[in-house]
């Protein structure tokens, strides 16, 4: 039932929301913003495939810090993972790159659709050729980094998938997916230098979102 509600929900916004995206953020109250984070694609039909046949597949690896230990100035990065559509392991949120978008912004939708959140995508962390689990295909990967800057209640995919954020080293653990746990070898030294480093402001947002569940 509430699977349904959420397909006609989403329906009904693809119907009103070239009008609405013309509205500042800023200006839409927060159920219409998380309302709209229900729309997603559907279909493969403008699926992108390299010049062997292989599928080309784009994700990101949602971050952000917090403070942890005794001492205040200390910053610990933390990972988004969400479960798989099968429910048998976790993984970092990746889906097919389109024809008629960048990778950037293939990336951010993915993101959006399966983890339901959105922020900065920054480097891109790598390319990997890896065998499907549920077909005798190789797909092309390309892994981004995402620096979180909104965490939705409702997203396309809330009621298939679980997400969890996780210590780097947690999610090392259980990521299935070794070409991911390669990403995130990838992601670590990029950020201890990276210019993004999380302020006030943002830490306060994330205790904030915590203790409101």
């Amino acid at each position: 039932m509430k699977r349904g509600l959420s397909l006609l929900v989403a329906k009904l916004l693809n119907l009103i929301y070239p009008l609405m995206k013309k509205i500042p953020v800023k200006f839409l109250p927060v159920q219409i913003e998380n309302m709209m984070a229900l729309l997603t694609h559907t279909g493969r039909h403008l699926q992108r495939y390299d010049s062997k046949g292989c599928r080309q597949i784009v994700g990101c690896i949602p971050y952000r810090y917090r403070k942890t230990g005794e001492l205040p100035c200390v910053e610990e990065m933390e990972v988004l993972l969400i479960s798989s559509q099968n429910g048998n392991g976790m993984l970092f949120p990746k889906g097919g790159w389109e024809i008629n978008e960048s990778m950037e912004d293939a990336a951010k939708r993915e993101t959006l659709e399966e983890a339901g959140v959105t922020g900065n995508v920054e480097d891109r962390l790598g390319k990997w050729r890896y065998k499907s689990k549920s077909r005798p295909v190789v797909h092309e990967g390309y892994m981004f980094s995402l620096l979180v800057n909104k965490q939705f209640d409702l997203w396309p995919e809330k009621n298939n998938r679980e997400r969890r954020w996780a210590s780097v080293t947690k999610a090392r653990e259980v990521c299935q997916q070794w070409w991911m746990r390669e990403a995130l070898d990838e992601l670590v030294p990029k950020t201890q230098n990276s210019p993004s480093s999380p302020t006030v402001k943002q830490i306060k947002y994330w205790e904030k979102e915590d203790h409101r569940k």
